[in-house]
């Protein structure tokens, strides 16, 4: 190892939520001691109960493996592969790929780390190095093998218990690879025709969900046990818990389905969502408890015995959710092309980007505490009205090449006029 009731529906206030991330939630995983990590696309890890924020990316956070606590191995849209701790005052990076990274899994077995990219290859990670931290070794270095055989992006990565590797692609197939490691080479256990998101593995057989809803279970030999696919799809997340023998799967409409491996049933049907997808599922230690990530900037717990007395929580407060037709022109604009990862309240935000309070006159790269790409850290942009507007005309990664920004392009010059007019009053400082 690298490191060791009634049916009447139950008041939302009654389950228990964490916040403070600045947007949606992307990941979540239980540490062996019980704490909950959380990924989010603003840029950050949390550890639960806290909040401890552990940073380091650049991009939204993806990928996540708490089993090494309390060391947390992260992935991002960053393209990079992090190994983040409490008492590390830099994290320290694995690896980086030429794209976004689909999942982390972690040998149990041996000291080796799998990370999935959308560059189409796996990296698998061989510890070389300790580092001593909080009486812990932490890995410092390592041996990385490139692993080739997708033709799409790979999505998820997950090791049987008995160490062998098993990776999905949007290609709609899922392989397992064999061999040494300067020799490994895969086959393929299923072609699915439609993307593979997520797959999970266990000593018997492997659960996969696909981007046309598929829901389904195959041994190790790719021959079907069962088939849960309804009408709803994608399917964006799966969590397993092995003592219970209980399944999560959440997809895009907003529902969890709970499946019993020990009978193949759906033991559960739970609208989770008002709006929005399920992203992120994650069993708390005993099973009893399913953690929830989506659009929102919250993570649901949820009782997993009392799911169906529930109503659906989540999407119902959020500002970037509002109907688009009861919104002036200028703040619809900003509600699509900026909220995500804009406050415009004054003081520390935990989105992605800085505050946008007081912006007219300030010079780009300059809100005290924000981490800066290299290329806005000592920028000569002033933001008024010309600047902002040329921003969106061409896109942050054509007026700003090397920025953090997203690519956002608001192609009519009376849309963006409208967003310069709302923002020179939402913005206005003290």
């Amino acid at each position: 190892m690298i490191l060791p009731l009634t049916r009447t529906p139950v008041r939302a206030e009654e389950f228990t939520t964490y916040k403070g991330h600045g947007g949606p939630i992307m990941a979540l995983d239980v540490s062996p001691d019980g704490r909950l990590a959380s990924a989010s696309f603003d840029n950050s890890v949390g550890l639960w109960p806290g909040p401890v924020w552990l940073e380091g990316h650049d991009a939204a956070v993806t990928a996540l493996d708490a089993s090494q606590a309390p060391a947390v191995l992260s992935g991002g849209d960053d393209f990079r592969v992090l190994l983040l701790h409490p008492e590390l005052e830099t994290p320290l990076e694995i690896t980086k790929h030429k794209g976004k990274i689909g999942g982390i899994a972690v040998d149990a077995t041996s000291d080796r780390i799998a990370s999935a990219s959308w560059d189409g290859s796996i990296q698998l990670h061989y510890v070389v190095k300790f580092l001593a931290t909080n009486d812990m070794p932490v890995p410092l270095d390592f041996r990385t093998f490139e692993l080739l055989g997708h033709r799409s992006n790979v999505t998820s990565v997950g090791f049987a218990p008995n160490g062998t590797l098993y990776s999905a692609s949007s290609d709609g197939t899922i392989r397992v690879w064999e061999g040494p490691e300067t020799g490994t080479t895969s086959r393929v256990l299923v072609k699915h025709g439609f993307g593979i998101n997520e797959i999970v593995v266990t000593e018997d057989w492997t659960a996969y969900g696909a981007v046309d809803g598929a829901t389904r279970v195959i041994d190790h030999d790719g021959q079907q046990i069962a088939d849960f696919t309804l009408d709803r799809r994608p399917i964006l997340a799966m969590d397993y818990h092995a003592d219970t023998g209980q399944l999560a799967v959440g997809d895009g409409h907003g529902y969890i389905m709970m499946i019993d491996t020990a009978a193949w049933k759906i033991t559960r049907d739970f609208r989770a969502m008002r709006k929005g997808p399920v992203w992120a599922l994650a069993f708390s230690n005993d099973g009893a408890i399913i953690h929830v990530g989506g659009i929102d900037d919250v993570i649901y717990a949820w009782p997993v015995a009392l799911l169906d007395q529930y109503d659906p929580a989540g999407g119902d407060a959020r500002s970037f959710l509002r109907d688009a037709a009861s919104m002036p022109n200028g703040e619809r604009q900003f509600m699509r092309k900026c909220s995500i990862c804009h406050a415009l309240e004054p003081g520390p935000s935990r989105k992605a980007g800085p505050t946008l309070h007081a912006v007219f006159g300030r010079r780009a790269g300059t809100v005290p505490g924000y981490r800066y790409s290299a290329i806005l850290d000592g920028s000569e942009i002033v933001w008024d009205e010309t600047t902002i507007d040329a921003l969106f005309d061409i896109g942050p990664d054509h007026y700003i090449p090397g920025s953090k920004m997203p690519m956002q392009v608001i192609a009519k010059p009376s849309d963006r006029a409208d967003l310069v007019a709302f923002l020179k009053t939402a913005t206005k400082g003290d």
